[in-house]
């Protein structure tokens, strides 16, 4: 059996993708992640988030983190980031969610063997490393950050970072694709999508335009490329077969 293809990449990258968006997204919406930022000072979990996840920005007036993070409503979005960077300021809030993503690593990925889990640690370092950060804020922010020493813990950083990654990467796709947020929200997700992100005033039966629709796919395509290509400088093919089965692995851990 021969080593996989450039073929062969292009067809793994957005299941591959979607497992770190999907792990990612489940520890930023665990109600032990509420309940920590609660603990640490955030009554509010939306102003935990906004200001942890929008943190690495540093001291920055509410629009840049709008811009940066794409798709939620302007108004939500300075709301919860006023409120959240006024327990103590951006750059601590930035820290204490980045140590919430090392204790929920720890306590979900502790299924990965130890071999597994420094073995994607590695892996990934590499794409991290390689990928550049130009137009990618929230990315470059967060590959900046300090991280755990190791195991599960450093693991699950370096999975929030790849997952910002690809964020911005199709933010950026979006945008060149001519969507405004709200049309690509629309596109993606629907109403209940649109509300969950800020956009109160979005009626039940709002549809996307179809030509929306037809730019937000050509985005999604346009943004495997752009992964791809990094996967493709960063690890050889049969390291990215192994890193694949691991991330498969990692989500199963972590999702399970």
């Amino acid at each position: 059996m021969g080593e996989p293809t450039v073929t062969d990449l292009d067809q793994a990258v957005p299941t591959v993708d979607r497992t770190i968006h999907d792990v990612g997204a489940a520890w930023m919406l665990d109600p032990v992640t509420s309940a920590r930022g609660k603990d640490a000072g955030y009554e509010n979990p939306f102003a935990f988030y906004f200001a942890g996840r929008g943190g690495v920005l540093g001291d920055v007036d509410a629009g840049v983190v709008t811009a940066a993070f794409g798709w939620f409503e302007p108004g939500a979005v300075r709301a919860m980031w006023d409120e959240g960077v006024a327990v103590a300021g951006a750059r601590e809030a930035a820290r204490r969610y980045g140590r919430a993503c090392a204790r929920w690593g720890e306590e979900h990925l502790a299924g990965l063997d130890g071999a597994a889990v420094d073995r994607l640690t590695e892996l990934s370092g590499r794409v991290v490393a390689t990928a550049d950060g130009s137009g990618l804020p929230l990315f470059a922010g967060w590959r900046a950050e300090a991280t755990a020493d190791g195991g599960p813990a450093r693991l699950m950083q370096q999975i929030n970072v790849l997952r910002e990654w690809r964020a911005a990467l199709h933010l950026c796709a979006t945008t060149a694709a001519g969507l405004a947020p709200l049309e690509t929200v629309l596109a993606a997700g629907g109403p209940n999508r649109a509300r969950f992100l800020g956009w109160r005033d979005v009626a039940d039966d709002a549809a996307a335009d179809p030509s929306a629709v037809a730019r937000r796919e050509e985005a999604e395509a346009a943004t495997n490329r752009l992964t791809a290509a990094v996967y493709g400088r960063a690890l050889t093919p049969s390291e990215f077969a192994e890193y694949a089965e691991l991330v498969t692995k990692a989500g199963a851990a972590a999702l399970g």
